[in-house]
């Protein structure tokens, strides 16, 4: 049985402005974390984690120490699970300049597509910490018969609108999209949270292709800006998918399910980093069954393997 290829698109190319001072010299992404983590390390742990096919690092500002510890790191180590990890960078004497935005990037490696003939591709963020086995997102895409799946959360409502928030109806369809509303709508029966985008999306190849190829004719260059909001009228099947159905082996009775956290601001930084201090962690880094970097890690267990799951495989 064939399994799923994923292609993978991690966006790392963030300038990281309320981070300052530590993005001065530095890509947000590549910031230090906690216990020699970088913000990097959590996507790429799980998208090899997630035996994604191949992964593709789109850095762009201030990008040296970024492409260091990723060539230094993670390619040797992905290699070594049969993942290959690339770093993309706009090329200095390219006519159209510097990425503009999410969108732009991604469009100017959608020859990827054609390289790869990947069933599915992941656009992923690269500046969250959490852990997230992305198969059992994609197994719900899959499922669903999805053409796009954004991954949610709830989010403090007085938080909401530093996020893109979503609305959805029952069979999780997402039927509104407003990119950091100043008036974020709460969840429904939830009045104190609103549906958060944890910036994490997969698409089908062919309607990622139309979607770019219409937002570049629009001047369309932002994912959170210009794309998804415009689907839920599109027609295009619009799902989201609730990160707390995740499940993750090696999870301590004390962690919090579901952590994930946004560490876009120094204070939001210095929280996570708290988080994961003691005894008994909010968010433990030393879960040897998903390690998210296992040069980190001593004695770690040898690799289960995976199951494969079905690309045809739909659901009513």
């Amino acid at each position: 049985m064939r399994q799923v290829q994923m292609l993978a698109l991690v966006l790392a190319g963030g300038e990281g402005t309320r981070l300052r001072p530590l993005t001065a010299h530095q890509a947000k992404p590549a910031v230090h974390f906690a216990q020699g983590y970088r913000i990097v390390d959590f996507v790429l742990g799980n998208l090899v984690n997630s035996r994604a096919a191949s992964i593709h690092v789109l850095a762009q500002y201030k990008p040296a120490v970024l492409i260091d510890h990723v060539s230094q790191i993670w390619q040797p180590a992905a290699r070594r699970t049969g993942t290959s990890v690339e770093l993309i960078v706009p090329d200095a004497n390219d006519a159209r300049g510097p990425f503009r935005g999410t969108a732009d990037a991604v469009r100017r490696c959608l020859h990827l597509l054609d390289e790869h003939a990947p069933d599915v591709v992941a656009v992923f963020a690269a500046d969250h910490v959490y852990r997230m086995d992305v198969r059992q997102m994609l197994g719900f895409h899959l499922a669903r018969a999805a053409d796009v799946t954004v991954a949610g959360i709830p989010v403090p409502i007085e938080q909401a609108s530093a996020f893109g928030v979503m609305a959805t109806d029952d069979e999780c369809r997402i039927r509104r999209f407003e990119e950091k509303p100043a008036r974020p709508a709460a969840i429904p029966g939830d009045p104190d949270r609103a549906y958060a985008s944890m910036g994490n999306y997969l698409f089908n190849p062919g309607v990622l292709s139309d979607l770019l190829g219409g937002a570049a004719a629009r001047e369309g260059i932002d994912f959170g800006r210009h794309i998804l909001p415009a689907l839920p009228a599109s027609g295009v099947r619009t799902l989201a998918y609730d990160f707390a159905r995740n499940r993750l082996p090696g999870i301590k009775p004390y962690e919090e399910r579901a952590y994930w956290r946004d560490v876009g601001t120094l204070a939001a930084l210095s929280q996570a980093q708290a988080d994961v201090e003691g005894p008994r962690p909010r968010f433990d880094l030393r879960n040897r069954d998903w390690p998210i970097r296992r040069d980190l890690l001593s004695a770690l267990r040898l690799q289960r393997p995976v199951r494969s799951i079905e690309p045809q495989r739909h659901a009513a």
